[in-house]
């Protein structure tokens, strides 16, 4: 028996049940998770991810990242699951029992519930954010900056891992959306908590005063942009996926110009250039420019301060 647990009361997944949560249907489990999974020729893909590619329905890949794996890396990497959590979710996902010593399917006596994105729930919060605040400025990030985001409750330290939870809020203020970024370089680390919308990700309140929105790939770019150039209306669509983008104009519609700065990477271009032609199309106006130097605009930022 391998032993994992999954925090009090504790649980130990044999070799089977791990096997049993890595042999779920990839293409249904991210289709339950809000993604528009999309068959192209012979493997899976999702609007979303547009590099990710899902083969046989068990094993994906991202080029864009150059990693991969099976059911349990997928909730892992890109929902911020810990490995005993993402085999307890998986196994529930497929049916399983998770308090039996071996994966017995349950005995249902009417039709299983519609299986929909997991209950949204933020990190617990460290007392105090000197980890965050010592890894973005160490990446360029002003303090002053880091403190209002923190102030707008759009950002702080969790307790367990001491990552940085990056926040988004809805129109209303209410939280939806957490990405946690780890604060060790030596160990990288990068994923969205559970249940969160990726329809909203990452947005700083709209200025109403202004008709424009910059959108960045991440929130540690937007971050870095602030310090070099002020506050905006800006979005962070944590990846490439233009959904939060969407939702903002409709929730916003006096906005009326998009600013796209993307990663100056292969895809990041590839998605700026098809941003801007669709929504061209829907009467905006659109412009695109990338860092001048550097992968992103926080590797730009990095460089000026090196430079000062």
């Amino acid at each position: 028996m391998v032993a994992y647990t999954t925090g009090p009361p504790y649980r130990h997944f044999t070799a089977s049940e791990i096997d049993a949560a890595n042999d779920t249907d990839l293409p249904d489990l991210l289709a339950s998770l809000g993604y528009q999974v999309r068959r192209v020729g012979s493997y899976y893909s999702t609007r979303e991810m547009d590099s990710l590619r899902i083969k046989d329905r068990r094993i994906w890949f991202r080029n864009s990242e150059n990693t991969g794996g099976d059911a349990v890396a997928f909730v892992q990497h890109f929902h911020g699951m810990s490995f005993p959590e993402a085999v307890r979710y998986l196994l529930a996902f497929n049916g399983y029992s998770v308090d039996s010593p071996a994966p017995i399917p349950r005995q249902r006596s009417r039709p299983p519930p519609q299986r929909g994105r997991p209950a949204f729930v933020l990190p617990p919060p460290n007392g105090n954010n000197g980890r965050v605040h010592a890894y973005l400025q160490g990446r360029g990030v002003s303090p002053g900056v880091i403190d209002e985001f923190i102030e707008a409750g759009l950002l702080y330290e969790d307790r367990e891992h001491h990552n940085c939870v990056f926040v988004g809020r809805d129109g209303a203020g209410k939280a939806v959306f957490a990405a946690k970024r780890g604060t060790c370089d030596s160990i990288p680390f990068r994923g969205d908590v559970a249940g969160s919308d990726k329809r909203i990700a990452f947005r700083i309140p709209c200025d109403t005063a202004l008709d424009r929105v910059a959108a960045f790939e991440a929130p540690i770019d937007l971050m870095s942009w602030f310090t070099l150039h002020g506050r905006s209306n800006a979005i962070a669509l944590c990846g490439l996926y233009d959904g939060p983008l969407e939702t903002y104009l409709a929730d916003y519609p006096h906005i009326r110009r998009i600013l796209l700065y993307l990663d100056a990477d292969g895809p990041g271009r590839e998605a700026a250039g098809k941003l801007r032609e669709k929504y061209r199309g829907l009467g905006y106006g659109v412009e695109k420019q990338f860092p001048p130097s550097g992968k992103d605009w926080n590797e730009f930022l990095q460089q000026r301060v090196k430079e000062r």
